[in-house]
């Protein structure tokens, strides 16, 4: 078997969630990966045409991504603590938390945030530079970013770069930049001129601007030493099963 008893992880609930709709993106990847193998002119044709001309598939996708931007903006219980602790009723103060510590820890995130975003950006725009010289087309970055959107929960579930060279962050629950995903997500749109591409983008970044400006109010609702519902002892989501297995087993 591929985990032996002693290192095999908790399945709780919200991991058993995280797999299913895992399994989901990866439906969705394949499907617009043959799409974008065989029928790569209509993709390209979707962003040409007023989206109120015909229902395609790419449209239902559509619907997909925003329904999930949406969601983040009203979390819910079925929602990940990663998401949930922007509520602050799920914020449960430790009692005489140091607030020089709690700084210090933000600080640190800050930079190390914007060092993410810095690679991301610079990443993808070598992207956009090569669809301003034509190398690449829409069809192109639309596959990059439905790639993209099943590499948000490879980062969750298996392995996060970002996580493990950048942020240092012990899981995702903790994770500074966790609802920063769909802004990376959909940066490869933000290049192509259409309804499609644009209300992605831009709605992405107010999902962003959302998460920025409470845990600028409220720092305390996402470190760990002030907030006890984010401690390992108090976790019931256990995301990070499944990764710290992988980091023992490499080790």
């Amino acid at each position: 078997m591929w985990f032996q008893d002693s290192q095999k992880p908790v399945r709780t609930k919200m991991m058993t969630r995280y797999l299913i709709k895992f399994t989901f993106r990866v439906l969705i990847f394949l499907t617009v990966l043959t799409g974008y193998l065989t029928r790569k002119e209509q993709m390209y044709q979707f962003f040409i045409n007023p989206m109120w001309m015909e229902i395609t598939p790419l449209h239902i996708l559509w619907a997909v991504f925003m329904s999930i931007m949406l969601l983040h903006l009203f979390p819910n219980n079925k929602l990940t603590m990663a998401l949930r602790k922007v509520d602050p009723q799920e914020y449960h103060e430790v009692p005489g938390y140091s607030e020089i510590q709690l700084y210090r820890f933000i600080q640190d995130q800050n930079v190390k945030a914007w060092k993410v975003m810095l690679v991301w950006l610079s990443v993808n725009g070598v992207f956009g530079l090569l669809y301003l010289l034509h190398v690449l087309d829409d069809a192109d970055l639309l596959m990059l970013t439905v790639f993209y959107f099943l590499c948000d929960y490879i980062c969750i579930l298996f392995y996060c770069p970002f996580q493990s060279v950048i942020m240092k962050n012990k899981c995702c629950v903790n994770c500074r930049i966790y609802d920063w995903g769909h802004f990376m997500m959909f940066v490869p749109m933000l290049f192509i001129r259409s309804f499609f591409s644009w209300s992605l983008f831009f709605t992405s970044c107010i999902v962003l601007i959302h998460w920025e400006i409470i845990y600028a109010r409220h720092p305390e609702r996402f470190w760990s030493g002030s907030n006890s519902t984010l401690q390992c002892a108090n976790c019931k989501d256990k995301t990070c099963g499944i990764k710290k297995t992988i980091r023992k087993r490499l080790k």
